[in-house]
């Protein structure tokens, strides 16, 4: 018995050796050393990579000095002048037509001692939700301007009353006489992303339609006795200067904007990794837009904001960006004002800090262009 056991053991192992080594009917060996093979996969993408970087980058002011036509003989002028332009911004938001399906809904929102309300508008399959709120004193005799506020990225509407980097932002607004309007956008980079992919696929993006959201939320808030419709502002922080930056050229009721933690040297941050600053890929899918760096980096999306007054505040230890290149790209951006003969109506808050806003220069330069001046016209 043992001698049979044995022998079927070496039968069993001298099968397996032979059948081993036998091609197996259907299949085939490899065609291509699979190390040949990612070497030229590698090679491929890094000819992709350095193609699309320099048409991003280094081809990008010889290719849009042929896109941009400006006119700076008067505000007017400029304005016509750069049309084409910002209807290939907005194509490049693609924000889609919503419509409302109800009336506005309020109800109180109470954050500390501040009598808020939290305010909703159908809008068929969506809602516009956002926080709204008056200084003392506003009525249908005395109307106040009012100030769009944008939370950024893993933040909510009631953020910017709060400490830490929104140092109370918002209720510096109110003590200074400014209702301010507080709309909740995504919040999450996880949350942005998933949508985002969505809104590609449906030939829009996240921000187009949060601005829609903003623009319904804005004829019925400016409707409102109490507010002096003319006299409208936004600030945003982060993700939500990235709102201000994107809706002022799409937004004319927006007269003047402050943009804290967002303005940047946009080719650099968006396609040139770098140790000096952070960057969005791979992580946050969300902030890369089709047709974006065409033509529009940041010194150049601000001309069709022209002539309406911003200011651009940033912290020289904020990661976002190496603060000598945002002095750069905002000289650039500050140019478009002196060739239109008006410029202190943009500003830079180069400051000490990090990644957050400054308060008093932000209130001060509102007060200035939308109180005192009447509106940023």
């Amino acid at each position: 018995m043992i001698d049979k056991m044995y022998h079927c053991r070496i039968f069993l192992l001298v099968f397996t050796l032979l059948t081993s080594s036998m091609p197996v009917i259907g299949q085939q060996a490899p065609l291509i050393d699979p190390e040949v093979e990612t070497a030229r996969t590698d090679a491929y993408e890094q000819q992709l990579e350095n193609y699309l970087r320099h048409y991003l980058v280094e081809a990008y002011e010889d290719r849009t000095a042929d896109q941009w036509n400006r006119d700076y003989s008067s505000p007017a002028a400029l304005e016509r002048s750069v049309i084409p332009n910002r209807m290939r911004w907005a194509a490049v938001l693609s924000p889609p037509a919503l419509h409302k399906t109800g009336q506005l809904e309020r109800r109180p929102h109470p954050l500390g001692n501040i009598q808020a309300e939290w305010v909703t508008l159908p809008l068929g399959m969506l809602t516009a939700e956002a926080v709204l709120a008056f200084p003392q004193g506003a009525s249908e005799q005395h109307p106040v301007p009012l100030i769009i506020v944008q939370h950024g990225i893993a933040s909510t509407p009631e953020t910017p009353f709060s400490t830490g980097a929104y140092h109370e932002y918002a209720k510096g607004l109110l003590d200074a006489g400014f209702a301010v309007l507080l709309p909740m956008n995504l919040r999450s980079v996880e949350r942005r992303n998933n949508v985002e992919r969505y809104a590609r696929l449906a030939g829009t993006s996240l921000p187009g339609i949060e601005l829609v959201r903003v623009q319904h939320l804005l004829d019925v808030v400016l409707a409102d006795p109490r507010v002096h419709a003319e006299q409208v502002g936004m600030w945003g922080i982060s993700l939500g200067g990235m709102a201000t930056m994107f809706w002022m050229p799409l937004e004319p009721r927006i007269k003047a904007g402050v943009v804290s933690a967002w303005f940047n040297e946009r080719r650099n941050k968006m396609a040139v990794p770098d140790e000096r600053y952070s960057s969005f890929s791979p992580r946050e899918d969300h902030a890369f837009f089709n047709g974006w760096l065409t033509e529009f980096a940041d010194e150049d999306l601000v001309s069709l904001i022209l002539p309406r007054p911003l200011m651009i505040q940033h912290g020289k230890k904020d990661n976002i960006a190496h603060w000598p290149q945002v002095v750069d790209a905002y000289e650039k951006a500050a140019l478009h004002y002196q060739r239109l003969r008006m410029p202190e109506r943009i500003d830079l808050i180069l400051h000490e800090g990090a990644h957050e806003t400054i308060v008093d220069e932000g209130v001060q330069f509102l007060t200035i262009w939308l109180k005192n001046s009447g509106n940023g016209n």
